[in-house]
């Protein structure tokens, strides 16, 4: 299990595929402030929840200079399948092997109904222009995450 980032840490380079499995890297965002979010899985309630309130805010989070990109550990088809589903805006990532979700300290233990198991744990990590963390958030919660983010950054 990785460790937690921190503001000022560089963010993890990634490269990996979207839900059409066309390759996205963090280094394409160069310039701009990236809002990476990381959720366990798609097409279930609460990650559902989570990317329609992206997708709802995208314009918003655009215009103050954000892009947003989402992961899990979905195949590039079950991603496919969620953007249509829910017309997501979001870019989808699939990190099946977990190699970012664990280098961004996204995987770990989790507690649910008093049994400890390896899971994603719910996360934003806000990216500046420089590829720096400028925010890291840990085991937020899916509903009014994203205004929270908006408040907080001051949008």
């Amino acid at each position: 299990m990785s460790e937690r980032l921190q503001p000022g840490d560089v963010a993890p380079a990634f490269t990996l595929p979207d839900a059409d499995g066309n390759e996205v890297s963090l280094s394409d965002h160069k310039g701009r402030k990236v809002i990476v979010y990381f959720y366990p899985a798609a097409l279930t309630p609460g990650c559902t929840k989570q990317a329609c309130d992206f997708t709802d805010n995208l314009e918003l989070l655009a215009g103050a200079g954000y892009d947003v990109i989402g992961i899990s550990p979905d195949s590039p088809e079950k991603l496919a399948k969620f953007r249509d589903k829910e017309s997501l805006k979001v870019t989808l990532l699939g990190d099946p092997d977990k190699s970012v979700l664990d280098a961004y300290g996204a995987f770990g233990e989790k507690k649910n109904y008093g049994k400890t198991y390896l899971g994603v744990i719910r996360s934003t990590i806000v990216v500046d222009e420089e590829g720096k963390v400028e925010r890291a958030l840990y085991n937020v919660r899916a509903t009014g995450h994203v205004a929270k983010i908006i408040k907080d950054l001051g949008i």
